[in-house]
């Protein structure tokens, strides 16, 4: 059977380091990081999530201020909004939650986010950063930074001679994922809904990543023996089993058969999901080390 890879004890520990690194910037500068966060209209699953994201926030001694704002903001009022944070110095970090109510634009808001603030390392500067591969200066995307740091603990810092594939090419996770990889000298495949054998690809992986949307599309026939195995989706499917009308949260790979196969696996949930808000909160401290001129510490 396949090690587990554990992502709540892994975010746990990257919070704390966070946490002791706020800690740290206060006493010494007198600065606490500053986190806004912008939500817009009426969405559970996003309050949800901004709720878990301002809470960590404060456990990590954060000054954490949230933006609620009704469904028919207007894009003007919102980017009204992202411009009096980008002016504020008290701010290190911004984060509009996705996905915004349809009437949005939603790219332009996210690139009028200045990049220097933009913790969910989505504005085209900080893409083409890593792009180029200055891992050093922007903000790398929360979930495959988080990804990644699960790679690392089973691999180590250098992937030479390594084959990963990833699956989805999203500018969200695919694409960032890959090149993430890539940098650590691994030898990327980058595959999708439109990749001949896709089954066949993935058994050449020695890291395998599934980031579709589609709930256990990988089958353990899809993975090579001694694969480590990130399954980066989140599907709610119906489960009877539980009772009438109940669900549950699978990933994009077949738990039971993959992890029968792979030497590591991450789980849904517990696995990827945790990363995310911490490597939020990592990015966070990371700008405010920045603005005000210091060495960022690493995670």
């Amino acid at each position: 059977m396949a090690v587990v890879i554990d992502g709540k004890a892994k975010a746990a520990s990257v919070t704390e380091a966070v946490r002791k690194s706020a800690e740290a910037l206060e006493a010494e500068k007198g600065v606490k990081p500053g986190l806004a966060v912008v939500i817009v209209g009426n969405d559970p699953a996003s309050h949800a999530y901004v709720n878990s994201k301002s809470k960590m926030a404060k456990q990590c001694g954060f000054n954490s201020i949230q933006h609620t704002l009704p469904e028919e903001t207007t894009q003007a009022a919102l980017l009204k909004l992202v411009g009096e944070l980008n002016a504020d110095a008290s701010i290190h970090g911004i984060l509009v939650q996705l996905p915004l109510p349809k009437h949005f634009n939603s790219d332009e808001i996210i690139q009028s986010i200045l990049p220097e603030k933009d913790v969910d390392g989505l504005s085209v500067l900080n893409a083409g950063k890593l792009a180029t591969g200055d891992l050093a200066t922007g903000l790398i995307s929360c979930t495959p930074a988080g990804a990644m740091l699960l790679v690392r603990g089973i691999h180590g810092e250098d992937l030479s001679g390594l084959n990963a594939v990833v699956i989805g090419r999203s500018n969200l996770f695919g694409k960032p994922m890959g090149q993430l990889l890539l940098n650590a000298n691994a030898t990327v495949t980058m595959a999708h809904s439109r990749t001949k054998d896709l089954a066949g690809i993935c058994k050449t992986a020695d890291i395998l990543v599934a980031a579709v949307g589609r709930a256990a599309m990988v089958k353990g026939d899809w993975v090579k023996p001694g694969a480590t195995v990130i399954d980066v989706g989140i599907n709610r499917i119906q489960a009877p089993e539980k009772g009438e009308g109940k669900s549950k949260l699978v990933g994009d790979v077949a738990y039971d058969e993959a992890s029968a196969v792979a030497a590591a696996i991450t789980p849904v949930p517990g696995g990827v999901g945790p990363m995310t808000i911490a490597m939020l909160m990592a990015n966070t401290v990371i700008a405010a080390h920045r603005a005000l001129g210091l060495t960022a510490p690493k995670f």
